[in-house]
């Protein structure tokens, strides 16, 4: 058995995908899989640290992460109206604009984002460049800081974009829905990666094994509930099944050239924005 270092997030999508590797309900194919959930920005800092040998991570993150790390075609979150919401505390507020105090003075908007490495904080930097005092917060804090009046604005992610209403809060702009008309293509969010030196047919394996993961997944459907339920306790099955049918999609299944070309426009962004370096392409196996 090769054993095998893997994270994935608690979130609906990668829980109900990889299910069948959890549950032990697909051939693991010579794999010894040791697996941990996390919050991803925690995978993504993970990794930077050398952890895993196989990971969920944030599209950000990988592409910083190039020189070690590539991309599995299968695995990913990408597509059309899937991106994150930039949120506003009060209706009729941009993050640009100053706050007034009390006192008749005034402080930059306070912005909390759900990582420096995830690809929401990449798309507020690329689209609000300069716009308030970004600090990063664990994404799960971002909506009830903003109920309560303790920051401005928020860049929501995962269940937010199902719930938000329910929180009271006012919608400032969908930012996936500005990055396609920008690109014309699908945001690309968040993907398996793996390390080069696993070697090629290792990773030709783990992605087969994720594939099958899927597969099953997709023909028992009701099977997984439990184990969505068991990361997200919080949540419906009605709002798990919506995570699951926004983010699960044919690109989940493959990348196909739709999707390496999601990833290069991306990379393009992130390079001419001077957060990516220029040289090594990011590799897709």
């Amino acid at each position: 058995m090769t054993p095998i270092h893997l994270g994935i997030s608690t979130c609906p999508n990668d829980t109900f995908a990889f299910h069948g590797i959890l549950e032990g309900k697909v051939d693991p194919r010579g794999l010894d899989f040791r697996i941990e959930l996390l919050d991803v920005e925690e995978l993504n800092r993970r990794l930077f640290a050398g952890d895993f040998d196989v990971a969920k991570a944030s599209f950000h993150a990988a592409l910083l992460l190039r020189d070690t790390l590539g991309v599995l075609p299968v695995g990913s979150a990408l597509g059309f109206g899937v991106g994150p919401l930039l949120l506003a505390a009060r209706p009729g507020t941009h993050p640009r604009d100053p706050v007034p105090q009390a006192s008749g003075a005034s402080r930059p908007a306070r912005v909390l984002c759900p990582g420096a490495h995830t690809t929401a904080t990449l798309l507020y930097q690329l689209l609000h460049a300069g716009e308030g005092a970004v600090e990063q917060v664990v994404f799960s804090d971002i909506m009830p800081a903003l109920e309560a009046g303790a920051a401005d604005f928020g860049v929501c992610i995962h269940e937010g974009r199902f719930t938000w209403r329910a929180h009271g809060l006012a919608l400032v702009e969908d930012l996936g829905a500005v990055w396609e008309k920008v690109t014309a293509a699908p945001l690309p969010l968040g993907g398996i990666l793996a390390r080069h030196g696993l070697g090629p047919d290792t990773i030709r394996t783990v992605g087969d094994v994720i594939r099958d993961s899927l597969a099953h997944a997709r023909a028992h459907r009701g099977e997984t509930v439990a184990t969505m339920r068991r990361y997200a306790q919080e949540l419906t099955d009605d709002v798990m099944f919506q995570h699951v049918e926004l983010y699960v999609n044919e690109w989940t299944t493959d990348l196909g050239d739709t999707g390496r070309e999601a990833l290069e426009i991306l990379d393009r962004h992130a390079r001419r924005a001077g957060i990516a370096a220029f040289g090594t392409p990011l590799r897709v196996y």
